[in-house]
C-alpha cells in the first residue's frame, strides 16, 4: 500500500460513524405527540418484515409508515382516525392484532384447529396400534421354556 493510502483509509474509516447520524430523522414533534406515534407504530405491522412493527423496522416501507403517522398526528387525526386509514390503504393485515372478524377467522382459530387435528390423529393411530402380544401356542412355549434352560439344539437335532 502507498504511504497515502495507510493515511486515507483510516481517517475515512475513521469519520464512518458520523454518517450513521444522516437516518436520523429530527421531529419537531412535542413529546406527547412523539409517545403517540410510538404507539401507533407498536401497533402496527411491517408489511415488509412481518414478524416487527414498524416501529421496529429500518424497511424503507416502515420508515414511510412512520412518517404518514407522524404527519397524521401533526394534522389533528385521533389515534381510530390513523388507524382505519392504515387498514383501508393496506389491510387487517396491517394491523399486529386483527380483529377477529369473518375474515380473520382463520388466523385466530387456525392453531387450536391444528392443535385439535393433530390430537385426532395421535388418538386414532393410538387406537390403531395392536394390543398385547397374541399368547403363544404349546409348541412355541416348550420351545422357549427349552431355550431357558440353556438348551440350545433344535428338536430336530
Amino acid at each position: 500500500m502507498t504511504r497515502l493510502a495507510r493515511i486515507v483509509l483510516p481517517a475515512l474509516f475513521a469519520l464512518l460513524p458520523l454518517t450513521a447520524a444522516a437516518d436520523a430523522v429530527p421531529t419537531d414533534m412535542d413529546p406527547a405527540s412523539a409517545a403517540r406515534a410510538v404507539k401507533l407504530a407498536e401497533k402496527l405491522r411491517c408489511l415488509v418484515c412481518q414478524n416487527q412493527t414498524i416501529l421496529d423496522s429500518n424497511a424503507e416501507l416502515a420508515v414511510d409508515l412512520r412518517r404518514q403517522i407522524r404527519e397524521q398526528i401533526a394534522a389533528g387525526r385521533t389515534d381510530d382516525e390513523i388507524s382505519t386509514y392504515m387498514v383501508n390503504r393496506y389491510g387487517d393485515f396491517v394491523l399486529y392484532q386483527p380483529p377477529v372478524k369473518a375474515t380473520t377467522l382463520l388466523l385466530w382459530g387456525g392453531p387450536a384447529l391444528l392443535f385439535f387435528a393433530g390430537f385426532f390423529v395421535l388418538i386414532r393411530n393410538l387406537r390403531r396400534r395392536p394390543g398385547a402380544e397374541a399368547s403363544l401356542t404349546a409348541e412355541e412355549h416348550e420351545e422357549a421354556s427349552r431355550l431357558l434352560a440353556g438348551d440350545n439344539r433344535k428338536p430336530d437335532q
